[in-house]
Formats: C-alpha cells, structure tokens, sequence
C-alpha cells in the first residue's frame, strides 16, 4: 500500500505498536502533568502542551504565526496569551520586518510578558544567498556548461519527486518558482561546491540577520533560531556557516536552539535536519493533503528527539492569497469526510494533525479575537478520525 492511501489511524496504531510514539507524561501533557526536564512558560488550565522535542519547551498546541502580525495588529495576541498560547513566531521577511516590530511592541506593552513566552525568528533569505553564489559562477560558464548543468537541475528535480501533485502544494503566490534555482545550485555543487560552502556572506548575513532582528524586538535573545528560512532543498542544511554561527551566536547568548523551515520537500528537508544531529527542532508543511507523504519522516524525527511544528496546515483547506482562490473543494471534502463535526474547516485541519502524537504544535495565523477564539479551541480535542 503507498504511502499516500496509508489510513491515517493505521499509521498511529502502527506507530504505537512499534513503541514510537512516545508515552503521554511525555507527548501530550496538560498544564496539570510536568515530565522531568520540562520548560514551562505561561501554563494555563484551558491550554494543552506537548514537548517540543529535546528542547525541553513545553510548548502550547497553538502556536502565533507571524504571517498576519503588524505594528497595527498585534494587540489581539494578549487574549491568546490569556489563554495559555506561548509561543511566538516571527520573521524578517514578515512586512519587511514590521513583524518582528510588532512583537517588540507587544512585549514592551505588558510587563513581564518576554519571560512568559518563547521567542522564533528566523534567517529570511538565506537560500537567496547559497544560490545567488552559484549564479554567479554560472553566469561565468560557457554555453555549452550551461546548458548540461540546466539539463542535470531538471533531471535532479524530477527523480526527487518534490514537486508531485499531492506533496508540493502552493502555499503563496510564486512558491514554485524557488525550486529552480535551488536545484541549479545542486546540480553545481560536485564541481563548484569547494567555492561556495566556505563564503564568508554566510556568516555575515546570518549574523546581520539576527542582530537587526534582535533590535526590532528590542529582546536580547531569542529561543530558536530557524535557518534557513524556507529550505528548498536538503543541501542547503550542509552549509557549514549555519551551525557554525549559531554555536557563536549561542555562546553570546543571542540564542538558544537550532531549527529550520521548509515548505518545499518538507520530507526530505526534516530527514536532513534529523539526520545532521544538530537541529533540535523543524517548522514544516504538513497537513490534510500532503499527510501520507510526510508522516514517515516526522516519526523519524520523534525517535531522534526532534521537535515537530506543523505549519501550512489549514491553508491546504482555505487560503488568504486572492491569487490561489478557490481552495479545490475536493480538499474541504476530505477534511470533513476525515474529521466529523460542525466545525470551519480550517478548525478541521488543525485538529487532524494535533491527533499526530509525534506532532508538537501547528502554527496557526491569528487575524484577530474571533480566529484566536475558534483556533485554539482545537487544544487538547481528541476525535475518531473517519475514512478519507
């Protein structure tokens, strides 16, 4: 049976069976219950929280994406940390950094509220960077090189299988067009890799990343740092710049956990995290319709003591993106067929990845009061999930 036809409920059986999936002191753990080494921050008696991996964060179920929070939006998260949500995340690419500004604003107008959450940015751009140096050596090639090398991306490309109906979806507008200068990159690296892993732009724009991030949340350190921001491909986590900054930039104290991001090949890119040994945690697109796909790598994941935070999880079922409206309605379908009950489907959504225990928390983008209302309600639920 393939993967993608694997019924969701054999697969957590299957799991268990096996002693996978971790015990609940340990997995899923409400305020009142706190394993050995824990870190607990704003615990709240209608908030569930599971482990976010090696860690040690007890993280809320929900967490805030960064998405919709702006220097004139931001005030609504008080409500959400009322109710125990404790994880905020944030990027420089969000409004150009109003984001990260907004969140400041946020801390600064509540007191003692930095010491009740944990704090995530990320290094935006930073595959823009691996690929602009390859660019730059290509453009030096003859013809004829450039041509082989765009004929091996392709080839590379299509033997992965990243961008297959089904595991690719299209989150944001231009999503796509990433993966071609990634697998450019790829398809140079066995020949021109010696040139580009040891460039000092790596250091230098994460550095530079972190501290103008720093100064717009006008904080000292954040929890973890994601990098890249947006992994096309797995090779992008070989960068020796990447571990080797962050061991300097935690030794200052600036952070304090390794993680990374990835909306394209979201599997592969978790498999390479895991595989490393140095990234304690992954933010990565799984969800309803590219589930059957991902799940295997995300128990890997578990059993190495990686944490896991869902994202993209209720845009495979509804988008705010004018250019990617209609959602198919065969999505919504199987999300309601899966997942019984009179809720939004994106409400759905959430709730039919938390019932992944090897799942720490789905990000969720909360617009205003009623979205914080609707969408950490899913914490804690535990439903019986239906044939797709």
């Amino acid at each position: 049976m393939s993967r993608e036809k694997t019924h969701r409920r054999d697969f957590l059986k299957q799991a268990a069976s096996l002693g996978l999936a971790l015990s609940a002191p340990r997995d899923v753990i409400r305020a009142d219950g706190e394993p050995k080494g824990a870190e607990w921050r704003n615990k709240q008696s209608g908030m569930a929280y599971r482990r976010l991996g090696r860690t040690g964060i007890m993280v809320s179920e929900v967490v805030s994406g960064g998405d919709p929070i702006r220097t004139d939006n931001y005030e609504h998260l008080n409500l959400a940390i009322d109710m125990g949500l404790n994880y905020l995340d944030m990027a420089p690419a969000y409004g150009r950094g109003d984001c990260e500004t907004a969140y400041g604003k946020l801390l600064a107008g509540k007191s003692s509220l930095r010491e009740k959450v944990f704090l995530t940015t990320k290094v935006s751009g930073f595959s823009s960077v691996r690929d602009g140096l390859y660019r730059e050596i290509f453009e030096t090639l003859p013809g004829e090189k450039q041509g082989a090398i765009l004929e091996r991306a392709k080839e590379i490309l299509a033997e992965r299988g990243v961008a297959k109906p089904g595991y690719f979806l299209e989150y944001f507008p231009g999503q796509r067009r990433s993966l071609d200068p990634a697998y450019l990159s790829n398809a140079m690296a066995p020949d021109y890799g010696h040139k580009v892993d040891g460039s000092p732009r790596f250091r230098r724009f994460i550095i530079e990343s972190i501290e103008a991030s720093l100064k717009r949340v006008g904080t000292d350190y954040f929890d973890s740092l994601m990098c890249p921001h947006g992994a096309n491909t797995p090779e992008e986590l070989d960068t020796p710049g990447i571990h080797e900054t962050f061991l300097d930039l935690k030794k200052q104290g600036k952070v304090r956990f390794l993680g990374v991001t990835a909306h394209n090949d979201p599997a592969g890119i978790l498999r390479k995290a895991v595989d490393l040994g140095h990234y304690d945690l992954a933010m990565i697109a799984y969800n309803v319709v590219n589930g059957g796909y991902v799940e295997e790598a995300i128990r890997q994941a578990r059993a190495k003591d990686v944490g896991v935070i869902a994202m993209k999880v209720a845009m495979a079922v509804a988008t705010h993106h004018k250019e990617l409206q209609p959602t198919p309605q065969w999505r919504i379908d199987k999300v309601n067929r899966i997942v019984p009950g009179d809720m939004k489907p994106p409400v759905k959504a959430y709730i039919w990845t938390l019932q992944n225990p090897n799942v720490s928390a789905v990000i969720s983008n909360l617009w205003d009061k009623t979205f914080i209302r609707e969408n950490l309600s899913v914490a804690g639920k535990k439903v019986d999930l239906q044939p797709a």
